[in-house]
Parts: structure tokens; sequence; C-alpha cells
């Protein structure tokens, strides 16, 4: 084979090895060590500054009950996070958050924490649900208004005790929980894909260096 067009399809091949590993690494990283991700408070509930495409969902957790607590942060390692608008709703022994999906669609769910441990989350988008007996219960009803969504996690919560305080202080050491906890089942069931995609690029790189090697 001519040696031009040898080396441009090993760069070609090697170009999308790591295309790849851009896309999938810090997926694969969340995969191996879900509980890296960190929990941060961005700003307290009077400089939440909600975008324009959570108004209307703010809105109806208002109408509810809820009141605001504050804007936080969840960042994997690699990537810039998400930004969370959180509310609660201590009447009911609930918190919300909304964000935006990275497509820009408005996302709610609601989490209690259990005492003396445990999540009951409900979501209002498609995510894994999954249960363990006592102490975890998720799933999700897709697109529900936020009523509706409340009367589903309420039915969740049945048998099982929520905790006592409901302030943003505690939202975040909720969240952080979470990730360090029953969360990190989830969170290796989403990221699986993109730990397999990394294997894949590692390979192909190994792959191109190593035939090179031999060739030389």
């Amino acid at each position: 084979m001519n040696a031009l067009v040898e080396l441009a399809l090993v760069l070609a091949v090697l170009a999308m090895a790591v295309k790849l590993l851009l896309l999938n690494f810090w997926r694969a990283v969340l995969f191996l060590f879900p509980a890296s991700v960190r929990v941060r408070p961005e700003a307290p509930a009077d400089r939440m500054e909600l975008p324009p495409g959570l108004a209307a969902l703010a809105g109806q957790l208002g109408a509810l009950g809820f009141v605001p607590l504050g804007r936080h942060v969840e960042k994997p390692r690699f990537q810039k996070g998400t930004r969370s608008y959180d509310f609660a709703h201590p009447g009911e022994r609930v918190f919300a958050t909304l964000h935006l999906a990275p497509d820009g669609h408005p996302r709610l769910y609601l989490l209690t924490p259990l005492a003396p441990e445990g999540f009951v989350l409900t979501a209002g988008y498609k995510r894994p649900g999954f249960e363990v007996p006592g102490r975890y219960r998720s799933g999700s009803l897709v697109e529900a208004p936020p009523e509706r969504l409340l009367q589903a996690h309420q039915e969740r919560l049945q048998g099982l005790t929520p905790a006592e305080h409901f302030t943003w202080e505690e939202r975040l050491q909720a969240g952080q929980a979470w990730y360090q906890g029953p969360g990190q089942r989830e969170i290796r069931r989403q990221n699986l894909q993109g730990l397999l995609w990394t294997v894949v690029a590692l390979a192909i790189v190994a792959g191109l260096f190593l035939g090179g090697g031999r060739s030389a």
C-alpha cells in the first residue's frame, strides 16, 4: 500500500479514536468513580436567577407551596457541571429540583431523604428506577405536571420515614450523599456505554502504536 495512503488511514482512525475519547472518557471516569461528583452551592434563593425555560415549572411549584432554596452545581470530573435550582416543601417533606437537559428541555425531580438513611426519588422524565427495600425507591412519570408528580412521590413514600429537616444545607448534603450511596448504581447504568466506548478507543490507539512498532 502506498505510504501516504497508509498514513492517511492511520491518521483518520486515530482521529476517530480521539473523538471517542473526548466524548466518552468523562463518562468512563463517572462509571468507575461515581462518588467523585461534587455538589457545590452557587447562589442563595434571592439570587437564583432562573433561566426562562424553567420559569413555568417554578411557578407551578410555587402554587403547590414549594419555596425556593438556592442554586447548586453538580460537577463530574472533566465536565463543567449542571446547574440545578432547588425548592422545598417542608410540610410535604420533599425537595424539588429543576434543571435543563443537554437539549435545553426543562426537567424536574422530587427527592426525599429518609431517616436514618436512604432516599425516595421521583422524576418527571425518563430515568432508570429500582428499589432497595426500606432504603431507596426511584422511578419516573414522564412529562407529568408537578402536581401529579408530587402525588406519585407521596405514594412512593408510604411506609417510609422522611428526614426531619428540609433546608438548603440539607438539600446539598442529600445530593452529595446520593452520589456516594444509592445513586452509584444508577450512575453506572447510565454511563456503562461511555466506559465501553472508552475501552474501544483506547484499544484502537494501542493497536495503532503497537502495529506501528512491529512494522518498524
